[in-house]
């Protein structure tokens, strides 16, 4: 395992941290999630596509059924996580959401165990547990209070944290088979079928006349085309259960992006939180040097 792709790990989470919080710009002027994930994937799917045809390679391989396959599991994995996300938004509140959602590093880890696809250690087992706490403080989850909680927003927080793990090891089942222009290409088209149901086609169609066009287009390229790329990459060379872990540096990022760019304010332990997961990260990392 390559440090050189766990940064490209980090990289991409880093640029997921940025486009929550351009996502969160956009619905502050009103438009809903689905709509603004929609935009996010399309974008990036017009992008990769363009960018296949531009760099065909003609192996047989990089189109096998294996990379069609896989890379569209990823692509509806990744349709499901939003979806679920946003219906434990709306049930639960965005504390118990996003902290059910980063349940995925779980998830991934016990399918990891279970179907023996890699070895599951103790250190591993202690950063998940660890980053979690810190998860947990950073979304002020336990300021929530026992009157937030519903089987339903419960439900789907956690079948968003399985869809975020699913899509984990499809990207990276099909980063095996063919080449990232190809699945990501296949994955975002899936992705923008799906979503494309869910929708209302009214707003959408709004979008396209809109002055915060030039955000979507922005969320497009950062948060699915380039930041895609940068994870399957890394993929290639780091196991599924420790980029879960790694990519946990996204809710940081948005946290930090909301406190620079937009004046939000973290408190005390919310910082603490922050500064957990940092330092995970950093002596994961460093240790699957």
């Amino acid at each position: 395992m390559h440090l050189y792709h766990i940064g490209l790990v980090i990289m991409a989470a880093v640029l997921w941290g940025i486009s929550g919080g351009i996502a969160g710009i956009l619905m502050d002027k009103g438009w809903s999630p689905i709509v603004i994930s929609f935009y996010r994937g399309a974008i990036g799917f017009v992008g990769i596509f363009v960018w296949l045809l531009l760099h065909r390679r003609g192996n047989k391989g990089e189109y096998s059924s294996k990379a069609v396959k896989w890379s569209i599991v990823a692509g509806f994995a990744v349709a499901c996580n939003f979806s679920f996300y946003f219906l434990s938004i709306s049930e639960s509140g965005v504390a118990i959401a996003s902290t059910l959602m980063y349940t995925a590093p779980l998830f991934v880890l016990f399918s990891s165990f279970l179907f023996r696809i890699e070895t599951v250690t103790p250190f591993k087992v202690i950063a998940m547990v660890i980053v979690m706490v810190g998860i947990s403080l950073l979304t002020n989850v336990y300021e929530a209070g026992i009157g937030s909680l519903n089987i339903f927003g419960i439900m789907s927080g956690l079948l968003s944290g399985l869809s975020y793990a699913l899509f984990i090891f499809g990207l990276k089942n099909a980063s095996k088979e063919g080449s990232p222009p190809f699945v990501l290409t296949v994955a975002f088209a899936t992705f923008t079928i799906v979503m494309f149901l869910l929708i209302d086609h009214k707003e959408a169609l709004d979008v396209m006349f809109s002055e915060d066009l030039i955000w979507f287009v922005t969320l497009g390229i950062i948060g699915a085309g380039i930041s895609f790329y940068l994870y399957i990459e890394g993929l290639k060379k780091t196991s599924a259960s420790v980029a879960a872990i790694i990519a946990m540096v996204e809710p940081v990022t948005a946290s930090l992006f909301g406190l620079v760019i937009l004046g939000e304010v973290l408190t005390v332990t919310q910082s603490i939180g922050l500064v957990i997961i940092l330092i995970i990260i950093t002596i994961l990392s460093t240790k699957q040097k």
